[in-house]
C-alpha cells in the first residue's frame, strides 16, 4: 500500500468523488504526517491531464477543484443515456443571472433599472435554489435591499475557475450576433406568432408564471368563442323529426275529416192526422 503511485491515488479519488476535489481535499486523503507536498499533487494532476489527451473525457479544473467530465464534443451522444432533457431557462432568467455575474454585488432594484422591467420573484427563487446566486449582504440605504452575488456552484456549472474567465462584453456580442431567440425551459414548437415591439417583449419577459397562465387562459377562451361562431348549427335529431312528422300527419287527417263530414238533417216532429180512408161524418148518410 505504501508503494502505490501518487498519480493513481489522485486519479481514483477524483473518479470516485461526486463533487470536484481541491488540492487540500486530496492532501487530506493521506494520514497525518505522511501527506504529500502540494507540488507533488500538482505534478500528478498534470500527468493525469496529459494522459486524457485523445480520450472522450478530460480532467477539468473548476472553481471547487478538479473533476473528470466528458468532452463537450461528445455531449450529443453521451446525453442520450438519460431520458430527461437538461432544463432550459427563459431569457429573463439568463439576463438576470448575467447582470449578477458582471455587476455583483447587485440589488434587485439595480437589475430592474438596467433591464427596464420588474424582476419576477420566481426568477430570483430559481437562481437561489440552483445555488448559482446567494445573498452576500444588504445595502445601507432605506429598506436595506439584499445584495446578490454568484457562487462556486455557478462557476462549476459553467466550467469556470474564476469570474476572470467570463467572456467580455465584446465577445458576447460576437457570440450572439445573428441569434434571434434563445432556447427556452421547454421544447419550442414552430407556430405562427405575432410580432412584438421591444416594449411588449420586455413586458412579457417580466411577467411571472401566474400572469402568463392567466393570459393563456384568456387566449384559449377567445379561440373557443371564435370557433363557436363559425361552427354549423347541429341538425335536428331523428326522434324530433319523427315527432314533427306525426304531428303534421295528425293535423292533415283532422283537416280531411272536417272537409268530408256530412250534416244529418233533423227529422220533423210527427203529428197525428186523420186517415184519408176514415169515414167523414158529413158524408155519412
Amino acid at each position: 500500500m505504501e508503494d502505490l503511485p501518487l498519480k493513481q491515488i489522485v486519479e481514483g479519488a477524483i473518479l470516485a468523488a461526486e463533487q470536484p476535489l481541491s488540492i487540500d481535499q486530496l492532501i487530506g486523503l493521506f494520514e497525518e504526517g505522511r501527506e504529500p507536498e502540494r507540488a507533488a499533487i500538482r505534478d500528478a494532476l498534470k500527468e493525469i491531464d496529459e494522459d486524457c489527451e485523445g480520450r472522450g473525457y478530460e480532467l477539468k479544473q473548476v472553481a471547487s477543484g478538479y473533476r473528470f467530465q466528458v468532452r463537450a464534443d461528445y455531449g450529443e451522444w453521451v446525453g442520450r443515456l438519460w431520458k430527461e432533457k437538461p432544463p432550459r431557462y427563459s431569457r429573463a432568467l439568463l439576463e438576470t443571472l448575467a447582470l449578477v455575474a458582471y455587476k455583483q454585488p447587485i440589488t434587485r432594484g439595480d437589475i430592474e433599472e438596467i433591464r427596464g422591467v420588474a424582476v419576477s420573484t420566481n426568477i430570483m427563487r430559481t437562481l437561489i435554489e440552483r445555488e448559482w446566486v446567494r445573498v452576500v449582504g444588504h445595502r445601507d440605504v432605506p429598506g436595506h435591499p439584499a445584495l446578490y452575488a454568484t457562487t462556486k456552484n455557478f462557476l462549476d456549472y459553467f466550467n469556470l475557475r474564476s469570474l476572470d474567465e467570463l467572456p467580455t462584453l465584446a465577445e458576447i456580442r460576437d457570440l450572439t450576433a445573428g441569434v434571434e431567440e434563445l432556447e427556452m425551459e421547454e421544447e419550442l414548437i414552430e407556430v405562427k406568432s405575432l410580432d412584438l415591439d421591444q416594449e411588449e417583449q420586455e413586458a412579457v419577459a417580466g411577467m411571472d408564471d401566474a400572469d402568463l397562465d392567466a393570459v393563456t387562459e384568456q387566449v384559449d377562451n377567445i379561440q373557443q368563442n371564435i370557433r363557436a361562431l363559425f361552427e354549423p348549427e347541429p341538425e335536428p335529431e331523428a326522434d324530433l323529426e319523427d315527432d314533427l312528422d306525426d304531428v303534421d300527419a295528425t293535423a292533415e287527417e283532422a283537416d280531411a275529416e272536417s272537409a268530408t263530414a256530412t250534416v244529418t238533417p233533423i227529422s220533423p216532429e210527427v203529428t197525428d192526422h186523420p186517415s184519408s180512408d176514415a169515414e167523414d161524418p158529413d158524408r155519412a148518410g
